[in-house]
């Protein structure tokens, strides 16, 4: 009801102006660098699903970036502000939606607590509309502790946890416990981010392969992400707790809520046109 109520809100107000708004929609990835996050990341599916959304469909960017590194890097951060800053120019963005997946979030909640790091920050911020994080990383995962300490995990869980890149070692729940408190707002008992950061939390895995929903986005990557949660607790992803997932801004929704078929969404099927997620995002628009 909140979130419904604020986006009246912004269309109310936006009504006189409708005609010079020019409204976007931006994809930001996850750990790992990425050169073609469109083709290696979401998917072509994806992507062109969520941006039929848009009032012209061709105002729309997917980042590439370093996002193995520390998220006020220069090659992380500093890299979607720059990229993020040249389409706002660009294509003369007025109203930007941004959309993350895991710890994309951080990186993008980095930029909304620092307006003072980075002077390409302010105009950044000042543009979003809202953020909908899609299983952000919050709060960190115990599966990078155990990266960081030496577990060998499946090998299809590569493109997940990656090495012990300092993007991995940021997400140890102690470290990002100090994120939270010192350097990141909007978590509990720290003041509210400027704009909107909505969770879309993902809740369970499945990986029956007689269940055709357990293909979707890749049967492979589901497989390892139910081997994962055995470190993890039940309500889970296979990569991120529920917990990390709600820590910053407020929740959206809970897959099993909204999806079609109330299916959970794994940590790999939330950046994928899994269930109608791709419409509900589209919608959101």
């Amino acid at each position: 009801m909140v979130r419904l109520a604020l986006a009246l809100s912004l269309t109310l107000g936006a009504a006189s102006a409708a005609s010079a708004a020019a409204t976007g929609v931006a994809f930001v990835h996850g750990t790992g660098a990425q050169t073609n996050a469109l083709a290696d990341y979401w998917t072509p599916e994806f992507v062109n699903s969520v941006r039929q959304g848009l009032p012209d469909q061709s105002k729309y960017v997917v980042i590439n970036c370093d996002l193995g590194q520390y998220m006020w890097d220069s090659r992380a951060a500093g890299c979607v502000a720059g990229q993020l800053t040249t389409f706002i120019n660009n294509a003369g963005i007025t109203d930007l939606v941004v959309i993350t997946h895991s710890n994309g979030g951080n990186v993008v909640r980095w930029i909304l607590s620092n307006p003072t790091y980075d002077s390409r920050y302010p105009n950044i911020i000042g543009k979003i509309r809202w953020v909908n994080a899609l299983a952000p990383s919050s709060a960190g995962t115990p599966l990078a502790d155990a990266v960081m300490a030496g577990n060998v995990f499946e090998q299809a869980l590569g493109w997940l946890l990656g090495y012990k890149n300092d993007a991995v070692r940021m997400q140890q729940v102690s470290w990002m416990a100090q994120y939270n408190q010192n350097n990141l707002l909007g978590t509990a008992g720290r003041p509210a981010l400027p704009k909107g950061f909505w969770n879309v939390v993902g809740t369970d895995v499945d990986s029956s392969p007689f269940d055709g929903d357990s293909w979707c986005g890749g049967y492979q990557y589901n497989l390892g992400l139910e081997t994962t949660q055995n470190w993890l607790a039940s309500c889970s992803d296979g990569f991120l707790n529920c917990t990390s997932q709600q820590a910053a801004g407020r929740t959206w929704f809970r897959d099993i809520d909204r999806v079609a078929g109330s299916e959970p969404l794994s940590h790999n099927q939330s950046r994928r046109a899994c269930f109608g997620l791709d419409r509900i995002l589209r919608d959101d628009i």
